[in-house]
């Protein structure tokens, strides 16, 4: 049975306008109660910008979710594919209570270094803990290898990876958020064309949080992601890498499993630049500098706004090659 393409347009349109709609409100509590991102030191605004990107974007994954499960237990909805979004939830429930709580556990992470700048082995300390609930719960990898210290280990390098790759990204207006709405987008598309329709479902949901966010963080920011944001993202786009069945007996092509590399190509080779610089210059690689991919840009001349749309292109490249790669 094909799935229906409006169940994926609610999906993007609930989870845009629950973002958009709330940050206005999570911006004047931030305000409130002192979550915010003063000038000064490495950065470049010159007021006070609330951090309450990661609450909205967390917003709108969840609402939606939240309503979309009343509404399949309370029959709200009468459609053909009613029953097998009720089968396929009951099927993963556990999964996606664990995607869910791994989220809140990041984001909760993300707004304590937010407001009182955490130690950085307190910060991953927080990371492993959560990255190993999550897999846990059965959101794992396995790389057709049967060995669960294997799959646990991996699963847990994965999201520790991909979520500091994405909190260094964080370094430009709409930078982090756009690269999040991008790979989430790919992640969606490849898991609703292989027939993976509640994974899809998550990611579009993603992806269309990030876009209901994005427009009041670029070009000019009202409101920054902060750590709890990026943390966030980066989190849920290690989830959306793991999710989907890249090799099935349908779909039996084993180099689909590199379709989160290349998705996710940009951060993960700024990451990698960026660590062996600090290595080579005897730095902690946690410690942050402009030796990022964004800053070399704009050192060479290009704008902030120019160098945030390339990096944006790259990212959409790399991720019409997962799916040439994978489809």
């Amino acid at each position: 049975m094909q799935f229906p393409f409006n169940v994926y347009l609610l999906a993007i349109l609930g989870a845009l306008a629950t973002a958009a709609l709330t940050l206005p409100l999570w911006r004047y509590l931030c305000v409130r109660v002192g979550l915010v991102d003063d000038p000064g030191h490495r950065k470049i605004h010159e007021h006070t910008i609330p951090l309450a990107g990661g609450l909205a974007v967390f917003s709108g994954l969840c609402l939606p979710i939240v309503c979309g499960v009343l509404a399949l237990k309370f029959h709200w909805l009468e459609m053909h594919s009613t029953s097998v979004l009720s089968y396929g939830l009951e099927r993963r429930l556990p999964q996606l209570c664990g995607v869910i709580l791994g989220a809140f556990g990041m984001l909760l992470l993300g707004l304590c270094d937010d407001k009182w700048e955490l130690n950085p082995a307190v910060k991953f300390g927080g990371q492993l803990l959560i990255a190993f609930a999550v897999a846990a719960s059965g959101v794992r990898i396995t790389l057709f290898i049967p060995n669960i210290i294997f799959s646990y280990t991996v699963t847990i390098l994965w999201i520790l990876t991909v979520t500091n790759a994405f909190n260094f990204m964080d370094n430009m207006n709409g930078l982090c958020a756009g690269l999040g709405a991008i790979s989430a987008w790919y992640f969606g598309l490849f898991a609703a064309a292989t027939g993976q329709y509640l994974v899809a479902i998550i990611a579009l949901l993603v992806a269309g949080a990030l876009t209901g966010f994005l427009p009041h963080n670029f070009p000019k920011a009202s409101a920054f992601l902060g750590d709890s944001g990026s943390h966030l993202v980066g989190y849920l786009l290690a989830v959306m890498a793991i999710l989907p069945h890249f090799f099935t007996p349908h779909h039996p092509r084993a180099v689909a499993v590199l379709t989160p590399l290349f998705v996710l190509a940009v951060p993960l080779l700024d990451l990698l630049c960026v660590v062996m610089i600090r290595w080579r210059i005897g730095k902690p690689f946690y410690v942050g500098d402009n030796n990022h991919l964004s800053h070399r840009l704009v050192r060479r001349g290009f704008s902030k706004t120019h160098t945030v749309l390339l990096i944006w292109f790259l990212a959409a490249l790399a991720g019409a090659g997962a799916m040439i790669l994978s489809l």
